[in-house]
């Protein structure tokens, strides 16, 4: 991956000319290839990490494993494009092995994200079967520990 690309992916907050620094760039260029991946589709958005432990609400997330019936003309992506247009659905991925597609569901509570699954994605036509799980607690997300001292990555400078 481009290390433009690693810089902002690690934290999408570091400052144009702080990358400009890092990649021996000017801030004018860095802005233009920002600029340019976002047009392209290449970056598709922004986002805080957030470690939900913290939050007052009691929000649910299960990771469901589903096995579908590919269609002749479309394959997976047709079920697919239907799967992910639910709300609940907040990620989805499509994988090798004993089921097809592995979704990432949010919910308010275990009812909600049942009634989900037994009633919305289980009847959808090519649907053959499902497995929830429930995510009990993160320790982990997207390379940043959740539970502990935020640690930092920059190298050590000793005179």
């Amino acid at each position: 991956m481009d290390e433009l690309l690693n810089i902002l992916k690690k934290n999408a907050r570091t400052s144009v000319e702080d990358i400009a620094k890092m990649i021996r760039s000017t801030p004018a260029e860095v802005a233009g290839r920002i600029e340019d991946y976002e047009k392209e589709g290449t970056i598709r958005g922004y986002r805080a990490l957030i470690n939900e432990d913290h939050l007052p609400e009691d929000n649910v997330t299960a990771v469901i494993e589903v096995k579908v019936q590919p269609e002749r003309e479309g394959g997976f992506d047709h079920i697919a494009r239907r799967i992910s247009g639910f709300p609940e659905v907040v990620n989805m991925y499509l994988m090798s092995g004993k089921y097809d597609l592995l979704l990432f569901v949010a919910g308010k509570n275990l009812r909600e994200v049942a009634s989900f699954v037994s009633e919305r994605l289980a009847t959808l036509d090519g649907v053959l079967s499902t497995g929830t799980h429930f995510m009990l607690k993160t320790y982990k997300e997207d390379g940043v520990l959740m539970d502990g001292e935020r640690m930092d990555d920059r190298l050590q400078v000793s005179p």
